[in-house]
């Protein structure tokens, strides 16, 4: 995709806002663009669409840990199906990128008796995801329950308790960061969007961490559609409804879910669908989504919705009125 655009300093949000409801929201349509505040959300979609979110919950992802006699912050990204976990082992404090040098083997020292065996990098060619065997009494979640805190990058100066990182949908733990595109909602927002005939389906799709290089494709994650929610959808696209997707997870478990037809049937496991010009979305015709920062993946997929031309149009009028990027700022509703 050939959205490039250079972020301003002081528009990346340093913290959550006052009201989740209350930050603004950019609607871009291809008759144009208007700005409102999320609480107006329903004000936009018309009875018949169906409003798909992600119930995945937020782990305290984060943990201290000792490498040698090193303090290091290990991130939690993704529990693999034979028990080892996938991780990111970081320079202690708020830094920029993975510890040098980690090898094969390497013991990480967590604390209350739990270690980590560093085992091989995933996938291979790159050195910030590693693949290890935790060796943690309860398993980790249980640990990070404990012992972890969100995972917090340079632009949030200072730490906000999980429950900040958590949506109104929350349920199911298993999201190494907040699916932030689904903050703004309120129960507020959800029984307005219900009066105006507007349904709300679920689906879960864990993130992994977010902090790859620019132009890295996503990894992938675990994701389910419930068969409930798959027959909403196809309903709702047989019917002339659109189908909105909370985020690009919940735009990537749908469309990880569809045949090439379109039509969606349940499924669960891993998907590593990569969204872009070359696999356009077939499903979802519409996306709630906060804002990527330059050399985002998600960029692409925003693109695979919308159009790229539209998604650049939205850009660029979010920089000029200076809208708030990351988990907490602003949203976008694209609806091509």
């Amino acid at each position: 995709m050939a959205l490039d655009f250079v972020l301003p300093q002081g528009l990346e949000a340093a913290e959550p806002p006052p009201a989740r409801d209350g930050v603004r929201l950019l609607v871009a349509t291809a008759a144009g663009l208007k700005h409102a505040r999320f609480g107006q959300l329903g004000e936009f979609l018309a009875p018949g669409d169906l409003v798909v979110v992600n119930t995945s919950a937020t782990l305290a992802a984060a943990a201290d840990g000792d490498r040698a006699g090193a303090p290091v912050e290990v991130h939690f990204s993704a529990e693999l199906d034979d028990g080892s976990w996938l991780v990111e082992v970081r320079p202690p404090g708020v830094s920029a990128g993975p510890v040098a040098g980690l090898r094969p083997g390497e013991v990480i020292t967590l604390g209350a008796g739990a270690t980590l065996i560093v085992d091989r990098p995933q996938p291979a060619g790159q050195a910030r995801l590693w693949r290890a065997r935790p060796r943690i009494d309860g398993g980790v979640p249980a640990f990070l329950a404990r012992h972890g805190r969100p995972i917090r990058y340079a632009y949030v100066p200072r730490p906000w308790p999980l429950a900040e990182y958590q949506t109104v949908f929350a349920r199911e733990p298993g999201s190494a960061e907040m699916p932030s595109a689904g903050r703004p909602f309120t129960a507020q927002v959800v029984t307005d969007l219900i009066t105006r005939g507007v349904a709300v389906a679920p689906v879960v799709l864990h993130t992994g961490v977010s902090s790859q290089e620019p132009g890295e494709p996503p990894q992938p994650e675990r994701f389910r559609v419930p068969e409930a929610t798959a027959r909403l959808v196809n309903s709702a696209r047989q019917a002339g409804g659109r189908v909105i997707a909370v985020g690009t997870t919940v735009t990537r478990a749908l469309e990880s879910a569809a045949d090439t037809s379109g039509s969606v049937r349940a499924r669960h496991g891993w998907t590593d669908l990569v969204l872009g010009p070359a696999q356009p979305a077939r499903v979802v015709t519409g996306l709630v989504t906060g804002w990527h920062a330059p050399g985002a993946s998600h960029l692409a997929l925003l693109a695979a919705v919308a159009g790229a031309a539209l998604v650049e149009r939205a850009y660029a009028e979010a920089v000029r009125l200076e809208y708030r990027w990351h988990e907490f700022g602003d949203s976008c509703l694209l609806l091509p």
